[in-house]
């Protein structure tokens, strides 16, 4: 390495330190991420830009910025740090990387331009605070998800989504892209070859992936913990950065794991391949013709879905579209002959401030045919007490010998029931974003997310 080399190096070092510092003296809360990105000089891009490892500077463009005016790299610096802590370079998957890449700086820059401190502090332009306004229209929180969704639903022309880009953009893209190229280049070299030593450059290179992924996790989870707890004072110059962070850090669940909180386990007539041996079976019809020495047994014990509530909040702020997907996500599930008895027993409730309908379904033809001819009843308030009582009111008939849960499906503002009911509860929440609903410490909240009803699970 010749001298003058080392010497970009220790410059572009120099300058990525000092702004580092400057960060830690005004927003100490990020004090474990600022540790957590190395430094390289990178020719291959002419800008800077981050692989979630290290962040990798083209030395003139950096000292450029620098010597332009320090806040530049300020906030180029802490640019890249939220796209790690919010884990933008590893969620890029099948999505336009072009959007999805403008969405994401949209989203970070918005934090920015919100911190009240000198070291970040720069003059916001119209364009940006008239996308700012817009998007915050139907957004409370302009996560990177959230943003992708609003964008994709506009048509842009290729001047106005350039302008947007030029507005927004800080720092280069192009090292999450080779991250998501070298992925496919392997997955295909394994598929054509298939050589052991590329197998296991793929699954090292994934596992690197992963384990840098659960790193930043981890940084955005303390982050949250120390901006609600140890720095509250701190915190408050933390502008949208924390409502952000409850969004990114959310837990997925599959659907289906959730419903599985609410199932029964019970002996089902079906035949049991997994009790008996094949080979004393299979010797007993060759010896004696039609006589197997040991038969299976007719029942299994199986976990399925046999008695269960579905309330659906009809008030007003529960749109019709948004509780038909949510019935259509719950349909799909229970309509597989692996999701419930032969006879079921599950009871629909629509209702606001009182209930305005039940539809019981004993048969997947009724819940088929439900779906098929479902339509909204009520528009009133919200209060969740009419359906515990109206629920506690048919156990004390015997209408239901066993139910496991309640699902109920709302917006989550109502009147809470006080005593907990004899069944699990779990009140679902449908939201574009993070908001602080509280439910009664014997429930279950469940927040379903807008992308295909993506659930996440915070269980009290």
């Amino acid at each position: 390495m010749n001298e003058n080399h080392q010497r970009l190096i220790q410059i572009g070092n120099a300058i990525l330190n000092s702004s580092r510092n400057e960060l830690y003296l005004s927003l100490r809360f990020l004090d474990l991420a600022l540790s957590g990105l190395n430094y390289q000089m990178n020719l291959s891009s002419l800008y800077v830009g981050t692989d979630g490892e290290k962040v990798l500077f083209n030395p003139r463009y950096l000292v450029e910025r620098y010597q332009s005016d320090p806040v530049l790299v300020n906030r180029l610096y802490l640019h890249m740090l939220l796209h790690c802590i919010f884990r933008h370079p590893f969620h890029t998957g099948e999505r336009d990387q072009a959007l999805w890449g403008l969405a994401c700086d949209i989203a970070v820059e918005s934090i920015i331009d919100t911190l009240p401190v000198k070291a970040t502090h720069l003059v916001v332009s119209d364009l940006r605070n008239e996308m700012y306004d817009e998007l915050k229209k139907d957004l409370k929180v302009l996560s990177a998800e959230g943003v992708y969704r609003k964008l994709s639903q506009r048509k842009f022309t290729d001047k106005e989504f350039g302008k947007l880009q030029l507005a927004f953009w800080v720092d280069d893209h192009v090292f999450w892209e080779q991250k998501k190229e070298d992925k496919q280049n392997q997955d295909n070299d394994n598929q054509n070859d298939n050589p052991s030593d590329q197998n296991d450059q793929s699954e090292q290179s994934q596992e690197k992936q992963k384990q840098l992924e659960e790193k930043w996790q981890q940084i955005g989870e303390k982050t949250e913990t120390n901006l609600e707890t140890f720095s509250k004072d701190m915190g408050e110059n933390a502008g949208d950065l924390l409502q952000v962070l409850k969004i990114e850090n959310r837990e997925k669940y599959d659907y289906r794991r959730f419903l599985e909180k609410f199932v029964t386990l019970k002996e089902d007539l079906r035949v049991d391949d997994d009790s008996y041996d094949y080979i004393f079976y299979t010797y007993g019809l060759s010896l004696y013709g039609n006589l197997p020495l040991i038969e299976s047994l007719e029942y299994k014990e199986v976990k399925k879905i046999e008695e269960l509530v579905i309330a659906i909040d009809t008030s007003e702020s529960c749109e019709g579209e948004t509780v038909r997907r949510f019935l259509e996500e719950t349909y799909a599930i229970l309509k597989s002959s692996e999701s419930f008895f032969h006879k079921m027993n599950i009871h629909i409730l629509q209702c606001d401030a009182k209930i305005q309908q039940d539809t019981i379904i004993t048969s997947q033809e009724e819940l088929e045919n439900y779906m098929e001819n479902f339509r909204l009843m009520g528009s009133g308030g919200t209060d969740f007490r009419p359906v515990f009582e109206y629920v506690n009111q048919l156990i004390g008939e015997k209408t239901f010998q066993n139910l496991k849960g309640l699902i109920y499906f709302t917006d989550g503002y109502g009147t809470f029931p006080r005593r907990r009911p004899s069944y699990d509860t779990a009140f679902v929440f449908f939201h574009e974003e993070y908001l602080d609903l509280n439910v009664p410490s014997w429930a279950i909240k469940v927040v379903l997310g807008p992308e295909d009803l993506s659930i996440y699970d915070k269980e009290k």
